[in-house]
C-alpha cells in the first residue's frame, strides 16, 4: 500500500507557475478539478467570480467611487487633450441615475442623462462648456463629431467599468460617408440581448444635452432621427 508521499503526483502550469499537486487527497481525485477552476479562471467565467473576485469584468465591475482619470478631447479632431479627474461628488450622481432600470430601453435613456451630466462636469473642468451643436463656433473651444464620438465614448467606457450598464457594452465608433467630404463619427453601443447597436451621437446638441440615439443602420444610412421609434421619448 503506498503512502502519501508515493502516491502519483500531477503537475500542470497556470499563470506561468508550475502546482504540485497529488492526484489524491482523502481518496478524492482533485486534480481535474483544480485544473478545471484554473481553465474557468483563465476565460474569466462566471462560475470563476465565485472562486476569483478578482477576474469579473465580464460578471460585474467593482463600484467606483470616482473614476480614474481620463484623457478628454477640447478641439477639433481631437488634436489637443486635456486629463479630468472627477471627484467622488461628481461621480455619483451618474450611478444615481442608473439605481432600479429595469429594461434595456429604459437604460438607454439613463446613458442619455449621464452623457449629458458628464459633458457639462467636465466642460467645466477643461472649458468645453460653451460647444455648441454642430460645428457652429461658441465662445470657448468647439468640437467636431470625432472629437464629440471620442469623448462620448470614453464616457460610456467609463459608465461599463464601474458596472452600472447592465444590458449594453461598448462598441467600435462608426463613420458615415453621406458626402465624399462629409464624413460623420458617432459613438456605438450594443444590446447584449438583442445584438442591436445603437449610434450614441452628442454632436448635434450643445454640451451638456443628452444625446440622440439611434439604431445604428438608421444612422449609417442618414435616416432623420426624428423618425426614430425611441426619440419619442428623447425630449
Amino acid at each position: 500500500m503506498r503512502t502519501m508521499s508515493q502516491q502519483p503526483v500531477y503537475y500542470f502550469r497556470c499563470a506561468r507557475r508550475t502546482l504540485r499537486t497529488p492526484w489524491h487527497i482523502a481518496g478524492l481525485d482533485i486534480s481535474r478539478l483544480i485544473s478545471w477552476i484554473y481553465t474557468m479562471k483563465q476565460r474569466c467565467s462566471m462560475v470563476t467570480f465565485l472562486f476569483f473576485p478578482g477576474c469579473m469584468h465580464v460578471v460585474a465591475a467593482r463600484a467606483m467611487q470616482a473614476p480614474p482619470p481620463f484623457d478628454s478631447c477640447i478641439d477639433f479632431h481631437c488634436d489637443a487633450t486635456r486629463t479630468v479627474t472627477l471627484d467622488t461628488g461628481r461621480w455619483q450622481p451618474v450611478r444615481a441615475l442608473f439605481a432600479g432600470e429595469t429594461s434595456p430601453a429604459g437604460e438607454r435613456q439613463r446613458i442619455r442623462q449621464a452623457i449629458a451630466v458628464l459633458e457639462r462636469d467636465v466642460g467645466v473642468i477643461v472649458g468645453t462648456w460653451s460647444d455648441l451643436a454642430r460645428n457652429i463656433k461658441g465662445d470657448g473651444y468647439q468640437l467636431d463629431c470625432i472629437s464629440e464620438s471620442k469623448n462620448t465614448t470614453t464616457y460610456l467606457q467609463l459608465l461599463f467599468d464601474d458596472g452600472l450598464l447592465r444590458w449594453h457594452e461598448v462598441d467600435e465608433r462608426q463613420v458615415r460617408h453621406p458626402l465624399i467630404f462629409n464624413t460623420h463619427w458617432t459613438a456605438v453601443i450594443l444590446d447584449r440581448n438583442s445584438g442591436q447597436r445603437y449610434a450614441v451621437d452628442s454632436w448635434f446638441m450643445d454640451n451638456g444635452e443628452p444625446p440622440y440615439i439611434q439604431p445604428l443602420e438608421d444612422w449609417l444610412s442618414g435616416r432623420r432621427i426624428e423618425r426614430t421609434v425611441e426619440h419619442a421619448d428623447q425630449r
